[in-house]
């Protein structure tokens, strides 16, 4: 049975958010939201991922990661792409990737 409500979004966070602890925070954050995902630095100084859960949680991790971020980053803007309903989470938490 799926469970209703759920959704999944790619992001791209642009701005000083490398070496500022962001990946470690947006996992945080995202465990503390309960939202499942990935998070990982981009070869030309973003950082990028992907939020899994339910609409609600999603569009506060989104708004997170648009204006939040680690105590340290400057963030100027957040994509996200992709937007879609799922009907199972493809992830078992929130992780780093290297």
């Amino acid at each position: 049975m799926a469970s209703p409500g759920l959704w999944a979004i790619d992001y791209e966070v642009f701005g000083d958010v490398q070496g500022v602890f962001f990946r470690k925070y947006t996992e945080e954050q995202g465990r503390k939201l309960g939202v499942v995902g990935w998070v990982k630095n981009t070869a030309h100084g973003t950082v990028t991922g992907q939020v899994q859960g339910p609409k609600d949680k999603v569009e506060i991790m989104k708004n997170w990661l648009r204006s939040v971020g680690s105590p340290m980053s400057r963030i100027n803007h957040a994509v996200f792409t992709n937007e879609r309903e799922v009907t199972s989470l493809e992830f078992q938490s929130f992780t780093t990737k290297y």
